[in-house]
C-alpha cells in the first residue's frame, strides 16, 4: 500500500495537499499526524509546518474484481462482476451466459474460485479478515434448499428403517447446512466422519 508524507501550514492543509497528489478522497486513506506544527510568534518567528503520513487503504473490491476478470478472461468466459461489501463480507455475483461452467459439478468450480478470491483479498495478514461469498444464478440459495430437503428426506428414512445413512462427501459449508437442518430434530442426530475431501455427514437414530 502506498504511503507518503506531506507538510502544510496546518494538518488540514497537509491532508489536502496529500489527497491532491494521490488523486484520492479522504475516505480512501488513513492519516497519521506526525507533527501538528506551530504558528510561532506573531505567525512569523519560529513557524513550523504540520507534517502527516498518509497511507492508501486497500481497495478490496478492486482487487477481487481484477483477479476474477483475469481468471474469467483466461477461461474465455464473459461475465459481469457485481461486488458489494456488507459487514466485512464481500458478496460477489457473476452474471453471464455460461455460468454453468463457473458453477461446475455440484458447485466445485464456484467453491474453488471463491477460495482463490479469498486468498487474494486476505493476503495481507495485518488487515482485517474479509469473508468472501461468490455466487451466480442464485446457486447458493438453490443448493442450500436442495440440501435441506435431502436432510429431511434422509432423516425420515432413518426414522422409518432404524438404520444410519451416510450422505455423499461434502465440503464444510454444505455439511453445516445438513447439521443445521437437523439440529433440533427429536429423533435423529448427525455427525461427520472421514477426511477431507471425502468427509461426509452421517445421520443416526437417537438412542432412547
Amino acid at each position: 500500500m502506498k504511503t507518503i508524507e506531506m507538510t502544510g501550514r496546518t494538518v488540514e492543509e497537509a491532508l489536502k495537499n496529500a489527497l491532491t497528489e494521490l488523486k484520492l478522497s479522504e475516505d480512501k486513506v488513513e492519516v497519521e499526524v506526525l507533527d501538528e506544527g506551530s504558528k510561532g510568534f506573531l505567525n512569523l518567528i519560529g513557524t513550523k509546518p504540520a507534517r502527516i503520513r498518509v497511507k492508501v487503504k486497500r481497495d478490496y473490491i478492486y482487487e477481487a474484481k481484477t483477479f476474477l476478470r483475469d481468471v474469467l478472461n483466461s477461461m474465455g468466459i464473459k461475465a459481469e462482476i457485481k461486488i458489494k461489501e456488507e459487514d466485512n463480507v464481500l458478496k460477489i455475483n457473476l452474471v453471464g451466459p455460461d455460468m454453468g461452467i463457473i458453477i461446475g459439478y455440484r458447485g466445485e468450480t464456484l467453491d474453488s474460485l471463491q477460495y482463490l478470491v479469498s486468498l487474494v483479498v486476505n493476503k495481507d495478514q495485518d488487515t482485517e479478515y474479509k469473508r468472501v461469498v461468490l455466487d451466480t444464478e442464485n446457486y447458493r440459495a438453490k443448493r442450500e434448499e436442495t440440501l435441506r430437503r435431502l436432510a429431511n428426506k434422509t432423516a425420515f428414512k432413518v426414522r422409518k428403517t432404524g438404520k444410519s445413512f451416510k450422505l455423499e462427501p461434502m465440503n464444510p459449508y454444505e455439511r453445516r447446512i445438513i447439521h443445521s437442518a437437523l439440529q433440533n430434530d427429536l429423533y435423529v442426530e448427525t455427525f461427520s466422519e472421514g477426511e477431507e475431501p471425502y468427509r461426509r455427514v452421517v445421520i443416526n437414530l437417537k438412542k432412547a
